[in-house]
Order: C-alpha cells, then sequence, then structure tokens
C-alpha cells in the first residue's frame, strides 16, 4: 500500500511539474516551439548531427540521424546552423507568427576544406634528408631495363644455358632425317679431308681461340 501510494504520490507530482512548464511557456507570448528538418543543397539528402544554436545564447540543439531537431526558442532570434562539411547557414524566426509551433526545412551548401599541408621525412633532420636525397639511387625506367635486357653478351649468355624447348628439338630431328636422305647412296663430307676446314683449324689454334679441355 505504501509503494502504491508513493507512485501515485509521484504521478501527480509530475503531472503538475507538467502542466506547471506549459503554463509558463503559454504566459510568454514570444516562446515558440521552433523545429523542421536540415537538408542538402544539392542531393536533399538529410543532415545529421548539425548544431542548431541560437546566436549569441549558447542554447540550441542538434539534428538527429534523419536531419530532425525541435526546441523552445524565441521570435526574432537568430539560429545558426553549422555541421561538418557544409557552410554556415542563419535564420531569423520572424516576429510575425501567430501560432505556438514553426517549422523550417532548411538546406545546407556543401563545403570544401582546405587543411594545412603537413610534410613528414623520414629522417630525424632536414639535412640527413638532402644527404639521402642527393645519394639516392634512381632505379632505371621500362626502357633502361630493356635494353639491358636486349644487350648483345646479355642474349648470348642467356642462349648459351638455354635447353631446346619442343620446337628446337623437332627442328633438329627434322634436320638428322633430311641430311640422311640427301647424302642417301653416297659417302657424308668428312673435313678430315677439307683442307679449308684445316687452314680453319690451324689459325684458331694460332690466335688461342681453342681450349684443350681435360678431365
Amino acid at each position: 500500500m505504501v509503494k502504491a501510494a508513493v507512485a501515485i504520490f509521484t504521478f501527480f507530482l509530475c503531472l503538475a511539474i507538467v502542466q506547471l512548464s506549459q503554463a509558463q511557456v503559454h504566459s510568454d507570448p514570444d516562446l515558440v516551439q521552433f523545429s523542421g528538418v536540415i537538408v542538402s543543397s544539392d542531393s536533399l539528402q538529410p543532415v545529421p548531427f548539425c548544431d542548431v544554436m541560437i546566436k549569441n545564447a549558447h542554447r540550441g540543439t542538434v539534428s538527429d540521424y534523419n536531419g530532425y531537431f525541435s526546441f523552445v526558442a524565441k521570435k526574432k532570434d537568430i539560429i545558426e546552423f553549422s555541421a561538418m562539411g557544409f557552410k554556415k547557414a542563419v535564420f531569423v524566426i520572424p516576429d510575425t507568427i501567430t501560432r505556438e509551433r514553426y517549422s523550417l526545412i532548411q538546406a545546407l551548401t556543401s563545403d570544401t576544406l582546405m587543411l594545412l599541408e603537413a610534410v613528414i621525412f623520414p629522417w630525424p633532420s632536414v639535412e640527413q634528408f638532402k644527404q639521402a636525397f642527393i645519394h639516392l639511387s634512381i632505379p632505371d625506367d621500362d626502357y633502361e631495363r630493356a635494353r639491358k635486357n636486349l644487350a648483345i653478351s646479355v642474349l648470348k649468355e642467356k642462349a648459351a644455358v638455354m635447353p631446346m624447348d619442343g620446337s628446337m628439338n623437332y627442328r633438329n630431328s627434322i634436320d638428322k632425317q633430311t641430311a640422311k636422305l640427301y647424302y642417301a647412296g653416297q659417302l657424308p663430307p668428312n673435313n678430315l679431308l677439307n683442307p679449308f676446314a684445316w687452314a680453319q683449324f690451324i689459325k684458331m689454334w694460332r690466335e688461342g681461340k681453342l681450349k684443350l679441355y681435360t678431365d
């Protein structure tokens, strides 16, 4: 019973406070329930968490996720709207309002924020950065890499160690068969009896181009 009595007393007390506050609001004819929706001017999408403040009064509210706001203001109050990424907007509540409520659809224009340049160096000082920049080894571009890869010496080294693929093996086999058919019924040429081959061999021997390999 005591708990029920306390609950009833609390209910009537809250009701009395609400009626008293409403009576005070209605007693001031300049008070207005100011509400509305804040949207972007280019896409008409709601602008959430926008600051809606009364200028020089430090009172106001913040729009919700859908851009809606509502608070009590006075006629002739200067309302400032500010949100990140948008230009500030100002609206003056007219003094010709005859009702206790006033609604507004406020459009905000997008604004570009220019931040100051931040330069980050991975060196303790500017002097060390200058030294590292002077001794920097610039990597080769595509043209320089292609020129090095197509050098004659590089191509010879790669050709010496490159194994024969299927096409090269097929060509070698066909050449051998062709040679057999070409010399069919006769002896194949023997360079041991060719004087020109011997002359070339002696010349290469004198120039040191021939090397003797022994195990």
